[in-house]
């Protein structure tokens, strides 16, 4: 059963003990407002340091906000971002194999389980937790501002693509390309929404492209058919790509996703076992989003 997330789900800890319980499974955006929330990749640690690379590389999709403070350990972080301690990013007690609704578990680059609860029995002492920045982190504040975004209004996971932009590659990363979240929005609103995203480098800042003609220039074939997470809707439940024929004010925004590091594994043929988030699944940080808005 979920818990009814306006009841409980208030502080990082309450979604991440209801994530560790089994309590919540659905997607994260929405709960503890005002929380950071992050991306998770998980890699053994001889890839660690090409993996920092790739991040500094490539700060809009991979955003990096903390890692491990040490090898082996998912009880603990060290922080990426100015000002932050790693106790502010994620508290004592938190356990990273537990404490996402949802994982998933990739061994030498095939995917081998999907959405399972925990990744307790995948961890060994060799790993290295990343967490990289999620948009769901400014998702209180477009709805503060009028703007909640649309998944979130109708309770469906955000949807996301796979695309045609490459990233900067780093060692063994090599070949690949950005992932990017959608959120539609009247062509009025855009420049609010992108005055509003922007502050939030460290969770992928403002949209890289909106508009129809934005799905040509990423490679996007079909707009009502993400990769990953739900096809969007518009606000009566229509599929989004019928508007494409309309001449309607609403358009698809685009983000930078941090579903892009998953990819970058994949492409890259790594050996071994690696976890990740399953997307839309994220891991609430007791971080707050005043902690990293860029004035």
């Amino acid at each position: 059963m979920t818990v009814p997330a306006a009841l409980v789900l208030i502080t990082a800890k309450d979604a991440r003990s209801a994530a560790r319980h089994n309590l919540h499974t659905t997607s994260t955006s929405g709960l503890a407002p005002g929380h950071l929330q992050a991306n998770l990749i998980i890699l053994p640690s001889r890839y660690a340091a090409d993996f920092r690379i790739l991040c500094a590389r490539n700060p809009v999709p991979c955003p990096l906000i903390a890692e491990s403070t040490a090898v082996g350990r998912y009880d603990s972080v060290k922080s990426w971002i100015r000002g932050l301690q790693g106790n502010d990013i994620l508290a004592d007690g938190c356990d990273i194999r537990t404490d996402s609704p949802r994982y998933m578990v990739y061994k030498d680059s095939r995917l081998e389980k999907a959405s399972c609860s925990d990744i307790t029995a995948e961890w060994t002492e060799d790993h290295v937790a990343f967490l990289i920045g999620c948009s769901y982190s400014f998702e209180a504040e477009l709805t503060a501002a009028g703007l909640p975004p649309r998944h979130a209004v109708l309770h469906r996971n955000v949807a996301m693509y796979r695309t045609k932009v490459p990233l900067c590659p780093a060692g063994v990363f090599q070949g690949g390309t950005y992932v990017v979240s959608m959120r539609p929005y009247r062509k009025q609103d855009i420049n609010l929404v992108r005055n509003i995203t922007r502050k939030y480098g460290s969770t992928h800042g403002e949209p890289i492209c909106w508009g129809w003609e934005a799905l040509e220039d990423l490679g996007i074939r079909d707009i009502d058919d993400p990769e990953w997470g739900d096809a969007p809707l518009t606000i009566d439940g229509r599929r989004l790509g019928e508007l494409r024929d309309d001449d309607a004010e609403e358009v698809p925004v685009f983000w930078g996703c941090g579903v892009t590091p998953q990819e970058a594994v994949m492409r890259a043929g790594l050996t071994g076992t690696v976890m990740a988030h399953a997307p839309g699944h994220m891991l609430v940080l007791d971080a707050i989003d005043k902690d990293i808005m860029e004035v």
